[in-house]
């Protein structure tokens, strides 16, 4: 099978690649080929990389035609992704496309499409879903719940580490119902929503948010059947091409670190020892890389992409934090200055492997899946 990029996507990623540099992200290394925002307003991010996405139409490629879209799928929005990963960009990608554009545009009305997506597009809201639960990771049968009640449905339950929840218009939100499972779209504001912001490695916008008999509307399903797990796809998706970009842009800063930097008269690159560290560094992102870009070709094509996707987040979790600790190990002391980018690369990776459970958690999952 090829996976070399048709043209559209190798104009994405270069167009993406060049908005970040032109506002100051990290300059894009070799290609393999064939901050967070500071306060902004809620509901908006008022950050000059996320506005100059969306003045480039990258954060419109998923949506259709009649909403000024380009009709494009996750394909596509993963080369946006990776190239936010490969400049370690602060902008709020990952939760605004691969948490809410994707699903939404896949699994919702055309009413909610028109009503969420178009401000996503516009780089004037965010969307973010609510994946994980206390010791569960991507949970498939979530413990939070929905009751019908009053004429309503009454959502309760404890997500963790919600992106960008306290400024997104909508929370994608999984939840247990008596027929099954199902996703709802929560605003953050409703009564009955407490929102604890919470620290991560990054430093980005996170919460833990508590429902306790939220009232939501028919109009506020997202879908029920097969919900859950095609919100899971997507999430899984996104951040595994979040994860490749961040592992190749850390290796492209390391490669030209040790070819600069000189001791005893000659540059680290030319000692046996670093070169082979370097190696290693390498081995692990083109894995990761093959792995990652496997998963998404088959979800983009519509087939059973499932365990492809668990093998891709096993690599991701296991090689990228130690590539991270040999490329820090290289940098020497300035590898932990922060002034210089290295660690917008490490903190990422640390929060991607949290979120997706961590290298165990991942293996038992693909474990599960191959003995049925």
């Amino acid at each position: 099978m090829d996976f070399t990029l048709d043209d559209t996507q190798t104009e994405i990623a270069a167009l993406t690649a060049k908005v970040l540099c032109d506002f100051g992200g990290a300059t894009p290394g070799p290609r393999p080929r064939g901050s967070a925002p500071t306060d902004p307003p809620k509901r908006a991010v008022d950050d000059d990389p996320w506005r100059a996405l969306a003045g480039a139409g990258l954060l419109a490629l998923a949506l259709p035609p009649d909403l000024d879209g380009d009709g494009l799928g996750v394909a596509e929005v993963a080369q946006v992704l990776t190239e936010v990963g490969r400049a370690a960009a602060p902008v709020p990608a990952y939760a605004a496309l691969a948490l809410g554009v994707l699903p939404v545009e896949t699994l919702g009305t055309p009413a909610q499409r028109a009503a969420l997506l178009p401000p996503v597009a516009a780089g004037e809201a965010l969307l973010t879903a609510a994946l994980h639960e206390p010791s569960a990771p991507f949970a498939t049968r979530p413990a939070a719940t929905a009751r019908p009640g009053d004429g309503k449905w009454l959502l309760s339950g404890v997500k963790t580490a919600v992106p960008y929840a306290e400024r997104a218009a909508r929370i994608l939100t999984p939840v247990s119902t008596p027929h099954g499972t199902a996703v709802y779209l929560v605003d953050p504001d409703a009564d009955g929503v407490t929102l604890l912001p919470t620290r991560n490695s990054a430093e980005t916008p996170e919460c833990t948010v508590r429902l306790d008999d939220v009232a939501v509307e028919e109009s506020d399903l997202l879908a029920d059947q097969g919900a859950v797990e095609a919100l899971h796809r997507f999430a899984l998706a996104g951040a595994l091409a979040l994860g490749d970009g961040l592992l190749a842009g850390a290796l492209a800063l390391t490669v030209k670190h040790v070819g600069e930097r000189e001791q005893f008269g000659r540059p680290l690159a030319t000692f046996q020892a670093v070169a082979g560290q370097i190696a290693d560094v390498y081995v692990a992102a083109r894995t990761v890389h093959l792995a990652v870009t496997s998963a998404v070709w088959r979800l983009a094509s519509g087939l059973d992409a499932d365990a492809e996707l668990d093998i891709a987040a096993y690599w991701l979790a296991s090689r990228a934090p130690d590539a991270l600790a040999i490329c820090h190990h290289l940098h020497g002391g300035v590898g932990v200055d922060e002034t210089y980018p290295l660690h917008r690369y490490s903190s990422a990776v640390k929060d991607l492997g949290r979120a997706l459970g961590g290298a165990a958690h991942r293996l038992g999952r693909l474990g599960e899946r191959v003995a049925g």
